[in-house]
């Protein structure tokens, strides 16, 4: 009978970590997690720009740090509004939003994000865009290159 006990009590901490385990979520991996590509910015420059994505369930982020442009003055945290706009599986878009960039001093190449979008299982996005505004100028910046190594795979 005692022996039936422990088996008992084995078996309900045993169901109870897959209980557990079946409620906790589910972090997915995005391949690749960082990417280059090139961008054309008109009057204010050009270069590459590295973009970094995360993937949690079906909310997703990217960072952008781009040699492309370069803050002519200090800009504060959290003052740059950007749109990446990528293309999805190749025919339709998908953008990312944001304002969550660090300070950035003058002189010093822009970094934006993390922007926020949503996946779905399957998805291939490419950044086609970059749309900054900061101080009330809007800089378009257009891909000029393919995202290497390759869309971002959900």
């Amino acid at each position: 009978m005692r022996y039936g006990r422990r088996l008992g009590i084995g078996s309900a901490l045993g169901v109870g970590v897959v209980a557990v385990s079946a409620l906790a979520p589910v972090a997915t991996a995005v391949t690749p997690d960082t990417a280059t590509i090139s961008f054309d910015c008109g009057i204010y420059g050009s270069g590459t720009a590295t973009l970094t994505a995360t993937q949690d369930g079906t909310a997703a982020t990217i960072s952008v740090s781009t040699s492309a442009i370069s803050a002519p003055i200090d800009v504060a945290a959290g003052s740059v509004d950007s749109t990446l706009t990528l293309t999805n599986n190749g025919t339709g878009t998908s953008t990312f939003t944001g304002n969550s960039n660090p300070a950035i001093p003058a002189g010093s190449p822009v970094s934006t994000g993390p922007l926020n979008g949503t996946v779905a299982a399957g998805d291939s996005l490419e950044a086609k865009s970059l749309k900054i505004v900061v101080m009330g100028i809007t800089v378009t910046c257009n891909a000029t290159s393919a995202q290497a190594p390759g869309p971002f795979v959900f």
